[in-house]
């Protein structure tokens, strides 16, 4: 890009910049990338005129955790395929986007601890906005953020090409390579050199992942019988299966494992992977999940039994009314439309599945174990036009702070429906059941039904109450 470009670039988004931390419309929007990294930004919380990334290892943790990621052989490598960049900073992260390894010139790195752009320090965006690394990890694609792009202002000295670095072993994203510099522009090139130095580290992680696997094949073809099927440590499926009904891996939660078609597995560690073999035949336990009304949404699952977040609440609701699955790019648009991100949901479900590990399958996700739930209850009892039992079960909308294009659909459906339900077949006992909601609290022909009562019956009065206010 020219010197020109830039001035004009900068200039657009100069403005752009200032509407959007203020609140006002873009006048001219930005490319899509940064757009979309902004509304993130903005929408975690993140102060436009903060001064550094917060600092989230002390110096003893930061050496345990050098020690053990698996990108610390490939240092030597990467340092050596950047070499030569005098005028920029070289950063290597984590998954999470902390700073683990950093190399440079004095001079650079100077200015770059005024930032917090130092070992340590945690980039993802949540942290500190729009910047190379934390929006290479979120949009899990090379990307290259120049100057006035950061949300943060006292980043705006700063540009930055960033790769994010997928563990073709566990197939997470396990960290970012990172090039940064005050410069007035980092070289064209340079977003294709960060991308190709993480594409090479990912191929000297799949070298060493196929030994790996060389060897635990040798030990398993060993075995007399050659019992179970072979997994490597990450649940990816070695030997053992030979019609391919496992797939290329499995999700591993604990020592039981829930199979495609619903039976049970057991994990039996061997020689840095598992063996799986078939479990005793046992009922799993069901999930219970109340979603309806003002409550915060809950689940119960076997021992388990807990208050749910408004995301994972929205994802098992998705499931639960797709018996059949869905894939993390339908989850995705169900719950965000087009802006969504399936990095998100995965990693989303992921987190659900250190509670519920039995109870979600993957490939396509879908619910695995008996379910009840009070929302799926209503529609049943609507399928019956059975008022007395409809009116027992639905104590509120379906989610209510969901702003979900599905949930909503759904909620609206279920609300219009039950509604109409009671007032064709309700009596009065239903109707003020259901006025105690918060959808039929104040609803005008529920509440004339009601006023209508003789007017010694209590309810009679407070709907005329109601009608008046």
């Amino acid at each position: 890009m020219s010197y020109a470009h830039l001035n004009a670039y900068s200039r657009l988004l100069r403005g752009a910049h200032e509407a959007a931390v203020t609140g006002r419309a873009l006048p001219e929007l930005p490319r899509n990338l940064i757009t979309a990294s902004w509304d993130r930004s903005l929408k975690a919380g993140i102060d436009p005129e903060g001064k550094s990334a917060p600092l989230v290892y002390d110096l003893s943790r930061i050496k345990d955790a050098r020690q053990a990621h698996p990108l610390r052989p490939l240092l030597p490598m990467i340092a050596e395929t950047l070499t030569g960049l005098a005028d920029e900073v070289l950063i290597i992260t984590d998954g999470d986007g902390r700073v683990l390894w950093r190399d440079g010139s004095h001079s650079v790195m100077s200015r770059a601890d005024q930032i917090g752009l130092a070992d340590g320090h945690q980039w993802t965006e949540d942290s500190v906005g729009t910047n190379g690394i934390g929006t290479a990890l979120a949009a899990g694609r090379p990307v290259h953020v120049y100057s006035e792009e950061h949300l943060m202002r006292v980043l705006h000295i700063w540009s930055c090409s960033a790769a994010p670095i997928t563990d073709p072993d566990s197939g997470m994203i396990i960290g970012c390579v990172d090039v940064s510099g005050t410069a007035r522009s980092l070289h064209p090139a340079t977003v294709a050199l960060v991308a190709a130095t993480a594409k090479l580290a990912e191929t000297q992680l799949a070298l060493r992942m196929h030994e790996r696997d060389e060897r635990l094949r040798r030990r398993y073809e060993s075995l007399r019988g050659r019992p179970g099927v072979l997994l490597s440590s990450t649940g990816r499926v070695l030997l053992g299966d030979p019609a391919g009904d496992l797939g290329e891996r499995l999700r591993l939660t604990g020592r039981r494992v829930i199979l495609g078609d619903g039976s049970v597995g057991l994990l039996e560690p061997f020689s840095g992977g598992f063996l799986l073999r078939p479990a005793p035949s046992a009922t799993p336990p069901a999930l219970a999940l109340t979603f309806l009304g003002e409550r915060p949404p809950r689940a119960t699952f076997g021992d388990l039994d807990r208050p749910l977040s408004l995301r994972h609440a929205e994802i098992l609701a998705l499931l639960a009314l797709h018996p059949h699955g869905l894939t993390a790019e339908q989850l995705s648009f169900h719950l965000y439309g087009d802006d969504g991100n399936p990095v998100t949901i995965r990693a989303e479900i992921h987190r659900l599945r250190t509670q519920l590990g039995e109870a979600i399958a993957g490939k396509p996700y879908r619910l695995t174990c008996p379910l009840e739930a009070d929302f799926l209850e209503v529609r049943r009892h609507l399928s019956m036009n059975d008022a007395r039992a409809l009116a027992r079960a639905y104590t509120g909308p379906l989610l209510l702070r969901s702003e979900s294009p599905e949930i909503r659909r759904e909620r609206d459906e279920l609300e219009a429906q039950v509604r109409a339900c009671l007032l064709r077949h309700g009596s009065p006992d239903e109707l003020w059941a259901y006025a105690q909601t918060s959808s039929g609290h104040d609803d005008y022909e529920v509440l004339e039904r009601l006023a209508s009562l003789p007017h010694t019956d209590p309810r009679s009065a407070a709907a005329r109450s109601r009608l008046c206010v």
